[in-house]
């Protein structure tokens, strides 16, 4: 179960189910989703009758399922026209091949075919078929078709098919799908600015095996860049070494030590309107790194160590930098630290945490700090958090336009 708030406000979904053995995974998707406070309304083909019924699916959202485009609730006849018009955003799942088929071809033989034909509201599917039939040219084209018509595809996703076969083609699990549609919801506040994110940690070599790192997973980084990206930012994320699918749509700049990271956000910062530092840089690295493996000899060894640079206070410092938000994890003191490296590196936001309870983890507690003083957020995800630090940086961001607009410092 998820720890996010539900989403504000009735929201309204059409969920719309074809003739897959993953329909039975729409009961638990809709249960998700009316705890979540959407309205869901749900259409059923012919076929997916054959995997779950009608009453499964009104007893869980409260509202008539309907499966007949010629239903006599409808006056005259439209309920494809009265349907698609009373959503918000379609989602189909599963979606079949030979739906998707019949999406890419315009063809409306059913009711649910038919009022996605004649919707004027975004449209979702989470394609669920056999490994074969996925990878069939046929269903490649008709969904670069859909793409191409701003059909957005969710999934599928590898692994153990109803058929036996394990490959790709399995739906995406209810969880995942939910997360997707509260992508859907979140409001564009960043359509139109560029991001840079780094994220993760470092590694500092000491010979051909060996290095200095620390155990940031990546996660809140990668979390902040996929936030970023549902509120219509450009983003370009620049990771350290994680073990971590990068969010779709962010392009992907991968960096290994603190010096390499610099390069790269160097490369990336034209035109950037908002830099995020969330990666955990690491403060020092060896003088110089062995080619070789060093041989332990039973005795100790002594290191020497030189500073690395300070990417996001070299970024700060610029005649004209993008707008700089900080992170802070810290294991004492936190709001003294975290002040004082707010001052020193002159940031209109910091975010701080306590790095024992956030380092790996997926939920933790975050303090913002700007020039109104001090925001605590609760417990939360971290994309929770990190959305709410996004909503956050639209506002300074907006602030600081209008300023300028108006002259002010």
């Amino acid at each position: 179960m998820t720890s996010d708030k539900p989403l504000s406000g009735a929201r309204r979904l059409l969920l719309g189910l074809t003739g897959g053995v993953a329909a039975y995974k729409a009961a638990e998707l809709a249960r998700l989703l009316m705890n979540d406070g959407v309205n869901v309304q749900t259409v059923m083909t012919e076929s997916s009758l054959h995997f779950v019924g009608t009453a499964t699916l009104q007893a869980l959202t409260g509202n008539p399922v309907f499966t007949d485009p010629w239903d006599p609730h409808f006056s005259n006849s439209m309920a494809h026209i009265e349907l698609s018009r009373n959503a918000e955003v379609i989602l189909v799942a599963p979606a079949t091949a030979d739906f998707i088929a019949k999406l890419a071809n315009g063809l409306a033989n059913d009711l649910l075919s038919t009022l996605c034909l004649a919707r004027d509201c975004p449209l979702l599917i989470a394609p669920a078929m056999n490994r074969q039939m996925w990878e069939h040219p046929a269903t490649q084209r008709n969904l670069a078709q859909l793409r191409g018509d701003g059909v957005t595809i969710l999934g599928p996703s590898s692994g153990a098919q109803a058929c036996g076969e394990t490959g790709m083609g399995r739906m995406l699990e209810p969880q995942e799908l939910l997360e997707a549609v509260r992508a859907f919801f979140q409001p564009r506040l960043l359509q139109g600015k560029r991001m840079l994110i780094t994220a993760g940690p470092t590694y500092e070599a000491i010979d051909a095996v060996r290095g200095i790192t620390n155990s940031s997973s990546g996660k809140m980084g990668y979390a902040v860049a996929r936030a970023a990206l549902e509120m219509g930012a450009e983003v370009v994320l620049v990771s350290g070494p994680v073990s971590l699918e990068s969010p779709a749509g962010a392009r992907l700049v991968k960096a290994t030590s603190a010096r390499d990271m610099l390069a790269a956000v160097e490369h990336e910062l034209g035109n950037t309107d908002i830099f995020v530092s969330v990666a955990a840089v690491a403060d020092y690295r060896p003088v110089s790194a062995k080619r070789q493996k060093l041989k332990k000899n039973g005795e100790g060894m002594t290191l020497e160590l030189v500073a690395n640079p300070d990417i996001l206070e070299y970024v700060a410092s610029l005649p004209r930098p993008p707008f700089c938000v900080g992170f802070a994890a810290e294991t004492e003191d936190l709001d003294r630290n975290a002040k004082a490296k707010r001052n020193k590196k002159k940031l209109p936001l910091l975010a701080a945490n306590l790095a024992q309870d956030a380092i790996g983890a997926d939920d933790s507690e975050l303090i913002l700090y700007d020039d109104d003083g001090r925001h605590s957020l609760g417990k939360a995800s971290k994309i929770e958090q990190a959305r709410r630090l996004i909503r956050h940086i639209a506002v300074l961001v907006s602030r600081r336009s209008i300023d300028a607009a108006h002259g002010h410092c």
